[in-house]
């Protein structure tokens, strides 16, 4: 008993140095294990201050004496170094329990861990049975940048690259290259790749392929994603109507879709760094090239020159690590993208299904509701008018019965058309943007949207000018009345009985046709007339005035002539 008490109150561990100057130092008990889990998690996990800082503080605020000098001021004065743990103590016990998890989310957050720490088991190429069974989408900003085709001097950035691969045979089987998101027209795009033609598809980059270079023209069973563009509710028509499960990673996981995480980085270990242009790992260091200058491919040429390193990749890379499983071993399959998609074909097939471009892309567009009025389909403000709704008389319809409500595809891109789906999704009616609505066509949905938004800017910064004008106009037509009124009642034959005057009334209007078809009636040169006029005195015999006069004209000098004598005859 007494051994065992002399050994708990030695010194355990390695001798210190210079001991007989600075002391033994004490042993690690409990308590001090205790001190040591409170000081790493107020300064070092929360706080996120270094080892030795969190040693300092620690110090600090658990080997002090607080103590007042002269002047009241407290103050903590540090225990001697023979009375506290050694930092080669606290860091020794800190590696000891060191948890990697809580410290990569508490000191450089949650989805840094996932992405870069977490352990990685599994792999993602168990997931698919054979070919198509599922499909990994994802995008990236491809690491060069390009010109514009329309003028090379001008430096566009960097394109946005969509990937599609499937997750069995690592086929690369869609893509889009371009400038849109990433976004849901990016993803649309790529997957309307992945049923196109892929020789017509080459084609038009200018490339000669065989089918069996790129057989890949097929929709998935499945399509795995993140918590992005595919999980929004633009992709709903294309789940509906083409029975497509799309699957979403959780928020920072882009281990769960690897493949298409891989094939980013595939691509730009084939081409990257023999681009001009592009991104190089000095950049924005003090006297280095600024590479964006070098950018020298347009759109259609990195395309071209990506489409080039895909078909290597599906026809020729070799994956050193794919898990062939022993059919697969026992039929000697080489790991290479294309024999592994056509050994899928012919052993797994089932999964596989073909479609139409077209009724790929009608079921990608994102889908809205439009209002069919008596003036046309109405959607976004804008007139639109088909086959289908002239032959079936919607327009009648809407105008006596009110108007009815359908669903449209549109491309926000291009709306000088948009699109009926019909009831079985495997057709649709084209409707065309009225003539009169020309001000729309060629115009974006983003652009027809900041036109209607200045519309209504300008029309309610003029509201007031408006009202303000409508209220003059008023005014005016108000004085009108009030001189008309007040010489009607100055000049008004007070004698004149209501029915005579009802009774004169054609009377009265052909006399004032005649008065005014005299002063309305067109005379050419009305200047040389009136000199004329001026320099001649015209005779007229009174007694011939009369006879001459039309009947029209004696009718009027008799009323007037009645007028002044305030007789009714």
């Amino acid at each position: 008993m007494n051994r065992s008490s002399n050994l708990m109150g030695r010194k355990r561990g390695r001798p210190r140095k210079y001991a007989e100057i600075v002391g033994q130092g004490i042993n690690v008990d409990e308590e001090t294990k205790r001190i040591f889990r409170v000081a790493l998690n107020r300064f070092y996990y929360n706080q996120g201050l270094s080892l030795v800082r969190t040693y300092e503080m620690m110090r600090r605020e658990y080997y002090a004496v607080k103590v007042q000098d002269n002047e009241g001021t407290e103050r903590a004065v540090l225990k001697p170094s023979a009375e506290t743990p050694t930092l080669g103590q606290f860091k020794y016990h800190f590696y000891k329990e060191r948890d990697w998890k809580r410290e990569v989310s508490a000191r450089q957050g949650k989805k840094n861990y996932l992405q870069n720490h977490r352990p990685l088991v599994g792999d993602s190429t168990t997931q698919a049975f054979g070919p198509g069974s599922v499909y990994q989408i994802d995008a990236t900003i491809a690491d060069v940048y390009l010109v514009s085709r329309y003028n090379r001097n001008w430096i566009i950035g960097r394109p946005v690259v969509y990937g599609v691969v499937d997750s069995f045979s690592h086929m690369i089987c869609g893509l889009y290259i371009g400038l849109e998101g990433p976004s849901w027209i990016g993803a649309m795009m790529a997957l309307a790749n992945t049923v196109q033609d892929k020789v017509e598809f080459c084609k038009e980059y200018g490339i000669d392929i065989e089918e069996e270079d790129f057989p890949v023209h097929h929709l998935p069973e499945s399509l795995l994603c993140d918590q992005g563009e595919i999980a929004s509710k633009l992709a709903e028509p294309m789940i509906r109507n083409l029975n497509i499960k799309v699957m979403t990673t959780p928020s920072y996981r882009p281990e769960l879709k690897a493949l298409v995480e891989r094939y980013f980085g595939t691509l730009n270990g084939y081409v990257q760094a023999i681009l001009p242009g592009g991104i190089q790992p000095d950049f924005r260091e003090r006297g280095s090239h600024d590479y964006r200058l070098d950018a020298t491919l347009d759109l259609y040429q990195f395309t071209q020159i990506m489409i080039r390193a895909i078909l290597y990749h599906n026809n020729h890379h070799w994956m050193s690590t794919y898990q062939r499983d022993p059919l697969m071993i026992e039929d000697g399959v080489d790991p290479i993208p294309i024999r592994l998609w056509n050994w899928g074909i012919k052993n797994r097939a089932g999964k596989l299904r073909s479609i139409s471009e077209e009724l790929m892309r009608l079921h990608l567009m994102p889908t809205s509701t439009a209002s069919v009025t008596a003036r046309g389909i109405r959607f976004n403000g804008m007139l639109y008018s088909s086959e289908r709704a002239l032959k079936e008389r919607w327009f009648e319809r809407a105008r006596n019965e009110g108007s009815i409500k359908v669903t449209v595809s549109y491309d926000p891109r291009n709306l000088n058309f948009i699109y009926l789906p019909n009831d079985s999704g495997k057709g649709f009616d084209k409707c065309y943007l009225l003539d009169h609505q020309a001000r729309y066509r060629d115009k974006t949905l983003q652009e027809i949207e900041h036109l209607i938004q200045q519309e209504k800017l300008s029309q309610k910064t003029n509201e007031d000018k408006v009202l303000q004008s409508k209220a003059n106009l008023l005014s005016e037509i108000e004085e009108i009345i009030r001189d008309a009124e007040l010489m009607t009642k100055q000049e008004q034959n007070k004698g004149d009985s209501k029915r005579k005057r009802v009774r004169d009334i054609r009377i009265n209007r052909g006399l004032e046709k005649t008065l005014n078809r005299q002063a309305d009636a067109f005379e050419l040169d009305k200047q040389k007339s009136q000199e004329m006029n001026e320099g001649q005195v015209i005779q007229l015999n009174p007694a011939t005035v009369d006879d001459e006069l039309s009947p029209e004209l004696n009718l009027l000098k008799k009323k007037q002539k009645e007028k002044r004598n305030g007789s009714d005859e």
